[in-house]
Parts: structure tokens; C-alpha cells; sequence
């Protein structure tokens, strides 16, 4: 419409011209430019090239003059602001080539036509077109923002996944480690209480009072673990650590199995992470133990070094080949725990017997 206007306007004033004025066909002409413009959004070039083919025909029917800018700058502005920016200005350059060289052949002064004129229809072209490209840029600027928060959204779900994932593998390996551990204790005491119900009723007494205790125990860590999970965050309560070595021990102890404990280097304040994990691996050690060793002493060595926790726990059983039963995912846990830390597992059975449990157990806090 804005076209429309210009172009009527500059057609009905048609200055300079000694004609009677502007006849029927030169405003049909005229309003050809703007029915153009509606198809500059869907196909800019090509209503670009032929605008600018138009005009050339206007003018070489001497139809009144409506200068360069006027009916092309929208087509110019459009095909810079789709992407052709070289379309736009490779044709207003052409047009202003083309149409000076005219003037100066049919004689129009020259300091007119080059100082003001041709000056600013070129000014005006530039306009649209640098008004074109820049709408472009800020469209593609606003574009890849919105990509790469797209992009940043979808790298926040997946970590968060991935976290939401660990904590499960966590939490699957807790509760593995407290029921295999308790459930082994309470399988030992219970056949203890069998085999001396008759003669040693006294023993017997104690290894039930024992297996109900470890299920007291149990009970209490499954409805903090539960209640933790309820209230959304598992890591509110605090985690076992080294500094409940002894009520391990203790336990394991009770359910006939010797264990001795020895510590080198300096004990110092672990980080939690580091100081739960090494209590988990001496956890499941006796537990496979208990379970599958028929071992009758362990021995669990702790090497406190600047920046490691060497473990060892080494047992007298039957070793690996002679293991009743198959170890689960105990060993698999612990890994997974160690790898997660940085450190590592080593498992072996000495010729002579046993079965030996190594983990490194890096002492930097990476949470």
C-alpha cells in the first residue's frame, strides 16, 4: 500500500515534465509495483528481478519519473531480509548503473544527477537493504539463543537423569548391603540356636536374642532410608562410616567368625562420601564372608595414606573355587561405588586359601 501511494503520488506530481499530465496506463503501470509486493515475502528474488525489470520498462515508455528507491525498496528490503543480500545489491547497483549512464547520455547535468539524485537513491537502497539484513541477524541472533537454551534445557534433564540415576544405583546397593549383611548374620545365629536348642539352651537364647537384634536393626536403617526418600532428599541423614567399624566387627563377631582389625598410617576425619564407601566395602567383605567363605577368622587391614584409604580384607575360607553359592551383586556394588570415587577393587584366592578383597579408596572429597 505504501508503495501504492508513493508511486501515484510521484506519477500525478510529475515534475519537471511539460506533458498534460500523467495518462491511465502510467498509474496501471504504477500500481503493478505494488500488486508485486505481495508476493516479495514468499518469493523475494524473483519479485525483486522482475520489479526491477518493470521499472526499466516504465522508463522506456517515458511514463513520469518516480525515481529508483521508491518502487523497488520494499523488494530490495524483503530478499536482504530472507537471506539474499546479494540479489539486493547486486540489482541496486545494476539499476543505478543502468539508469545514470541513460541520464548522462541524454544530457541531464551531471553535478545534479551524481551529487543528489543518484546519491540518494543510492542512500535509499542502502537503507532498505541494510534494514533488511539486519532484521535477518536479529531473527537468526534470536533463533540461536532459543537453540541453545533448548540445548541447555535438554543438557539439565539429562544430568538431572543422570543424578536421579546414580542416587537409585545408590540406594540399590545400600539396601543390598544391609539385607545381605543382616540376613546373613540372622541365617548364622539361627542355625546356631538350632543345633544347640536341646543341649546349650543358654546359646540358644543368645543367638535368637542376636538374630532379633539384627532385624531390629535392619528395621530401624530400611524406615530412615524410607522416611529419607519420602521427604525427597536421601542424603538428610548421615551416612555409616569407619566410626561404626567396631559394631561391624562386633556383629560378625557374634555370629562366630574371628576378626581381627589393623590400622596403619593416621586416621584422620574422612570425607563422607569416601568414609561411607570404605565402611560398605568392609560391610559386604564379611558379608560374603559369612555367606560363602566358611571361613573362621578375617583379617581387615586399613591403610590411611595422604590421599588414599588402602583396604584389605583377607579371610581363611575356601576361596573363590570353593564359594557356596554365587556372590551376587556384592563385589559389582562395590565397584560401582569405588568407580564413582575414582578408585578401584581387586579380588583374589591366595594358593593357600582364602579369599582377598583389596579396594583403593581415594580420600579427596568430589562431591
Amino acid at each position: 500500500m505504501l508503495v501504492l501511494v508513493v508511486v501515484g503520488t510521484a506519477i500525478t506530481a510529475d515534475v519537471g515534465s511539460a506533458s498534460a499530465g500523467p495518462g491511465l496506463a502510467a498509474y496501471t503501470f504504477g500500481a503493478s509495483f505494488a500488486v508485486l509486493m505481495f508476493a516479495r515475502r514468499r518469493w523475494p528474488v524473483a519479485t525483486l528481478l522482475i520489479t526491477a525489470a518493470a521499472l526499466i520498462v516504465y522508463y522506456m515508455l517515458s511514463y513520469p519519473p518516480i525515481g529508483l528507491a521508491a518502487p523497488l525498496a520494499a523488494a530490495l528490503y524483503s530478499a536482504a531480509e530472507q537471506g539474499r543480500p546479494r540479489w539486493s545489491i547486486g540489482t541496486a547497483v545494476a539499476l543505478l548503473v543502468v539508469s545514470t549512464a541513460q541520464r548522462i547520455l541524454e544530457g541531464d547535468d551531471l553535478a545534479y544527477l551524481l551529487g543528489f539524485e543518484t546519491t540518494t537513491s543510492a542512500g535509499l537502497m542502502a537503507a532498505a537493504i541494510a534494514l533488511g539484513d539486519g532484521v535477518r541477524a536479529r531473527r537468526a541472533w534470536r533463533a540461536e539463543l532459543a537453540r541453545q537454551e533448548h540445548a541447555a534445557r535438554l543438557e539439565r534433564e539429562r544430568e538431572a537423569a543422570r543424578r536421579v540415576e546414580q542416587e537409585r544405583l545408590r540406594i540399590a546397593r545400600d539396601l543390598h548391603d544391609l539385607m545381605a549383611h543382616t540376613v546373613s548374620v540372622i541365617s548364622l545365629h539361627a542355625d546356631v540356636a538350632r543345633e544347640s536348642l536341646r543341649d546349650a539352651p543358654d546359646v540358644a537364647e543368645r543367638s535368637l536374642a542376636a538374630a532379633r537384634s539384627a532385624c531390629s536393626d535392619v528395621g530401624r536403617e530400611l524406615r530412615l532410608t524410607l522416611g529419607a526418600l519420602r521427604a525427597g532428599d536421601p542424603d538428610d541423614g548421615p551416612a555409616p562410616g569407619l566410626d561404626l567399624l567396631d559394631a561391624l566387627v562386633a556383629t560378625a563377631t557374634a555370629a562366630g567368625l574371628g576378626v581381627d582389625v589393623r590400622a596403619s598410617g593416621r586416621p584422620e576425619r574422612l570425607p563422607a562420601i569416601s568414609d561411607a564407601t570404605a565402611y560398605r566395602v568392609v560391610q559386604e567383605s564379611l558379608s560374603n564372608v559369612l555367606r560363602h567363605a566358611g571361613a573362621r577368622t578375617v583379617r581387615i587391614d586399613l591403610d590411611y595414606g595422604t590421599d588414599t584409604l588402602l583396604l584389605r580384607v583377607s579371610d581363611d575360607g575356601r576361596g573363590a573355587g570353593g564359594a557356596a553359592g554365587p556372590p551376587g551383586w556384592g563385589l559389582t556394588g562395590m565397584r560401582e561405588r569405588l568407580a564413582l570415587l575414582g578408585g578401584d577393587l581387586r579380588t583374589s584366592s591366595p594358593a593357600e586359601g582364602g579369599f582377598v578383597v583389596e579396594a583403593s579408596v581415594p580420600l579427596e572429597d568430589r562431591t
